[in-house]
């Protein structure tokens, strides 16, 4: 690493960095990597004060003080993970909101997070055809505010990560709704593409916003599930395909997101637990840099299918959420699977994460 580059949150710096470099170029087959989430008392005190539920636009400096103090508390875990903070409120509802939606504000029932969506607006399809990209319209002046307020601060402590694309069908599901997005693919099969195609440059013009005020750190990106990759990279969503076949996906999934990795230095890609029957199509995606093999409920944890996972994903990295128990279980009897990260949830202390990494780091497969 150069001599330049420092964040006064990770104390481990160095290593974590070469560790990253080394899952991410292909060096990982035989290791295994974790984010150790120790409770948080900040987080836990922070909901006590902030119940879930609507709210308006929360003033960016306000936000990244938030996250100043839960990444502060986690100085002391020396585990694989980068100190990064998100964006979550222009996570979804930034997209549609800078064409025309109204974007509202929600605050996650379980995290610091106040994440954005935007009720289904175009009753008449045709009318996508006056949507603009508008660098004078107020989210867009916003959002690039936000940007640069939380590089500023940011800055020598932590890093500031990319958020989630909402192009393809994830756009058509904002101006439309789940149910009118899958049936005009197959009634308007022609205008769908044209919709497809203006989110591709609604979503290149967020996301080069994102890398023309957040510069690259040591040649990579800053990424709230996956740490820091080399190069320019995005994060996708194919959530509007979890529901539907392999064939649909390759149909009307694949290409937009080739197209958009390709203008990027690839890009990672989150799978739900309705999502994994797309597995092994994701892992053969041109750009594809990591998949996360998310948990949801009344599904198996995905630490449980970890074979299953390794014969469908290749060569490609996983990233894997698991509860502290679990994966302790795991990492004893010896059955986790390499070039893989896990996300390690309730950890009970730091002393405990700390330890917990050393037998990380000598595990081999």
């Amino acid at each position: 690493m150069s001599e330049k580059s420092f964040l006064s949150y990770k104390r481990n710096l160095n290593d974590t960095f070469c560790r990253l470099k080394d899952f991410y170029e292909g060096k990982g087959e035989a290791k295994i990597y974790a984010q150790m989430n120790v409770i948080s008392s900040f987080q836990n005190e922070y909901l006590l004060n902030n119940p879930p539920g609507e709210r308006s636009y929360p003033d960016p400096s306000e936000r990244i003080r938030i996250w100043d103090n839960y990444l502060k508390e986690r100085r002391a875990i020396e585990d694989d993970s980068m100190p990064v903070c998100y964006l979550s409120e222009f996570d979804q509802g930034l997209y549609a909101g800078l064409v025309g939606g109204e974007i509202r504000f929600l605050q996650n029932e379980d995290t610091i997070w106040i994440s954005s969506m935007v009720k289904p607006f175009l009753e008449d399809l045709t009318s996508f055809q006056s949507m603009k990209l508008n660098p004078e319209h107020p989210w867009f002046k916003k959002y690039r505010q936000q940007l640069r307020i939380f590089y500023e601060y940011a800055k020598g402590k932590f890093g500031v990560g990319h958020f989630i694309l909402i192009d393809s069908f994830n756009f058509l599901y904002e101006l439309r709704g789940a149910t009118k997005a899958y049936l005009d693919a197959e009634e308007s099969p022609q205008m769908v593409k044209d919709i497809i195609d203006f989110a591709y440059k609604l979503n290149v013009w967020v996301m080069d916003t994102f890398f023309e005020e957040i510069p690259l750190f040591e040649g990579g990106t800053f990424s709230n599930f996956g740490q820091w990759i080399p190069g320019r990279v995005v994060s996708e969503s194919v959530d509007p395909f979890h529901m539907t076949s392999v064939d649909y996906f390759l149909k009307w999934g694949k290409e937009p997101v080739e197209s958009i990795f390709s203008h990027f230095d690839g890009g990672l890609i989150h799978l739900h637990s309705n999502g994994r029957h797309l597995l092994e199509s994701i892992a053969q995606l041109n750009g594809i840099r990591a998949v996360l093999m998310a948990n949801d409920v009344w599904n198996p944890p995905s630490i449980t299918l970890l074979n299953k996972f390794d014969f469908q994903r290749g060569s490609v990295p996983l990233i894997i959420p698991t509860s502290y128990q679990d994966f302790k279980n795991s990492l004893d009897d010896h059955s986790l699977i390499g070039n893989a990260f896990y996300i390690v949830d309730n950890v009970p202390s730091n002393l405990v994460a700390n330890q917990l990494m050393e037998k990380v780091r000598s595990y081999s497969i």
